[in-house]
C-alpha cells in the first residue's frame, strides 16, 4: 500500500534517514559500488522487481537476503549495462522503528558495449525500511512496479 495519506508522519531527522537509504540504493548502482549499495538494505531484505519486469512481458524473481541482492544487480550490471536513477516524490510515513516509503525512480539503463541500445524506466517504489539500534534506517522489502518505459528493457534485462 502506496504512501498516500494527505498528511504524514515523520520526524525532519527520520525522513532524512529514510530518504538517504533509497538514495545509498540508486547510487550504489549507478556507481557498482558494493558497500554503498549493500548499505542500504537490512540483512534480511527482500527485493521484488516482478511487477516491473511484467510491464515489457519479463518476469524477475523476488531477491531475498542483502548479499544475494547486491551480487545479483550487481554482477548483472558491472560491465554490461551503466544507470542512473533519480529518485523523486519521497513520501513517508513512520510508525515506531518501522517505516514506509513511497517514491518515484526514473532509471535510465544503457548497454555498455552500445549505448543506443537503452530502456529508461519510470518506476513507483514501495518500501517498508526498519530502524537500527544506531538510529539507520534500512530497507527491508522493495516493491517496483512500472508506471511506463521507453527504449528496450528485453534487451537490457534479458
Amino acid at each position: 500500500m502506496y504512501v498516500t495519506d494527505i498528511r504524514v508522519s515523520a520526524d525532519p531527522s527520520d525522513f532524512l534517514e529514510i530518504t538517504d537509504a533509497l538514495h545509498r540504493f540508486a547510487l550504489g548502482q549507478d556507481l557498482k559500488d558494493g558497500e554503498l549499495f549493500a548499505s542500504a538494505f537490512a540483512e534480511d531484505a527482500v527485493l521484488d522487481f516482478g511487477p516491473a519486469s511484467a510491464a515489457w512481458g519479463g518476469s524477475a524473481p523476488e531477491m531475498s537476503g542483502r548479499d544475494t541482492i547486491v551480487a545479483t544487480i550487481l554482477d548483472s550490471f558491472t560491465g554490461r549495462v551503466e544507470t542512473s536513477h533519480q529518485v523523486t516524490n519521497p513520501r513517508v510515513r513512520v510508525e515506531g522503528d518501522r517505516a514506509r516509503l513511497t517514491a518515484l525512480v526514473e532509471a535510465q539503463h544503457l548497454l555498455s558495449a552500445d549505448r543506443g541500445v537503452h530502456a529508461l524506466l519510470k518506476n513507483l517504489y514501495d518500501v517498508e525500511l526498519v530502524r537500527q539500534p544506531d538510529g539507520r534506517w534500512l530497507l527491508s522489502r522493495v516493491v517496483i512496479s512500472n508506471l511506463w518505459f521507453t527504449g528496450d528493457p528485453v534487451a537490457v534485462f534479458g
